[in-house]
C-alpha cells in the first residue's frame, strides 16, 4: 500500500510541474536569465513549495507515525559542510545548464522530449558514479 500512495504523490507531483510550466526548460531558464527577459513565476511556485513544506514538517514533527503507519523519518543532519555546498553548487550549475532538475526531467522524459532522455541518462551514470565514489569512500 505505500508504493500505491508513493506512485499517487508522484503523479499529483508532476501534474503540479505541468500545471505550473516548471517542466518546461525554457522556463526554468527564463527564471535564470536575470540579465534578460527574467520570468519571476519559478520564485512564486518555490515560495508556495516553501510554504507547504514548512506547514508539513511542522505537523510531522509532532507525530511519531505517518498517516500510513509507518515511522516518521525525519532528516538529522544539521552540518553544512563542503559536501552539500559541492553537491549544491553541481546542482545548480546542471539546472542552470539544462533547465531541468530531476523532478521535471523525468515529467518531460515521460512526453518524450530527447532533451530530458539525455539530461536522465546523464543524472543516473552522476548517481551511478556518485554510489561507487561512496562505496570506495566508506571501504577506506
Amino acid at each position: 500500500m505505500p508504493g500505491f500512495f508513493a506512485l499517487l504523490a508522484g503523479v499529483v507531483f508532476g501534474i503540479g510541474l505541468i500545471i505550473s510550466g516548471m517542466a518546461n526548460p525554457a522556463k526554468v531558464l527564463a527564471f535564470l536569465d536575470l540579465a534578460g527577459n527574467w520570468d519571476p513565476s519559478l520564485a512564486f511556485v518555490m515560495a508556495g513549495a516553501i510554504l507547504v513544506g514548512v506547514v508539513a514538517f511542522a505537523v510531522a514533527r509532532r507525530r511519531s507515525a505517518s498517516l500510513l503507519g509507518l515511522p516518521m523519518r525525519m532528516p538529522t543532519a544539521t552540518v553544512v559542510d563542503r559536501r552539500l555546498v559541492g553537491g549544491s553548487l553541481l546542482f545548480g550549475i546542471g539546472w542552470g545548464l539544462a533547465g531541468f532538475c530531476p523532478g521535471p526531467a523525468l515529467v518531460t522524459l515521460g512526453m518524450r522530449d530527447y532533451k530530458a532522455v539525455v539530461f536522465v541518462a546523464a543524472m543516473l551514470v552522476g548517481m551511478g558514479l556518485f554510489e561507487l565514489l561512496e562505496r570506495g569512500r566508506r571501504r577506506s
